[in-house]
């Protein structure tokens, strides 16, 4: 039975290429990450690109800091991150806020579409909210051929208006995670 549900081994024509082309047309120069399965194309893709400069994080919120550095010294960048690590930075989100320091985040979303990790849940669930509520203008790509242009807005949002704009990644688009037994 084929329940639509995609392999994130897929990449074909794959919707990571457009973020990459969004990051290549605005100048984007750094992207912070923790690592993430369903970034790891868009990763990949800048590790290779040596105008970019790929930062592993322990921690997402050391993103947030690394961003407003950077924007400090002239760069524009964004963060790479899972729904659950949002949870990780909230206070740290003041700190672009407060400052009015474009910030961009790009987040793939769990607790959502076949999520079989219980404890994925109610972070997926509070995300857009915790985003609103640190002031954060929040964009959604549900579908593939959607995420090219909502990066693009988001990111022309965040660097034209000195603000704070967050993309949420449908789990639905990037596939549950599975894990076999044995």
């Amino acid at each position: 039975m084929n329940l639509g549900i995609k392999k994130m081994t897929d990449l074909s024509k794959d919707w990571r290429n457009d973020i990459y082309a969004v990051f290549k047309s605005l100048d984007i120069s750094m992207v912070s990450h923790v690592p993430d399965a369903g970034h790891t194309p868009l990763i990949n893709l800048c590790e290779k690109d040596n105008e970019i400069d790929v930062v592993t994080l322990t921690t997402e919120q050391d993103g947030v800091g690394l961003s407003c550095g950077a924007y400090a010294g002239g760069r524009k960048s964004a963060l790479l991150m899972q729904s659950s690590g949002v949870g990780n930075c909230i206070n740290a989100l003041a700190l672009p806020n407060i400052c009015r320091i474009p910030f961009l985040t790009i987040v793939s979303m769990r607790g959502e579409w076949g999520e079989f990790v219980p404890w994925q849940v109610p972070m997926g669930l509070g995300t857009p909210k915790v985003l609103e509520a640190m002031d954060i203008k929040v964009f959604r790509a549900d579908y593939e051929e959607e995420v090219g242009v909502t990066v693009d807005a988001a990111a022309k949002f965040a660097f034209n208006t000195n603000r704070s704009a967050a993309v949420l990644l449908s789990q639905k688009m990037i596939g549950a995670k599975q894990f076999k037994n044995g």
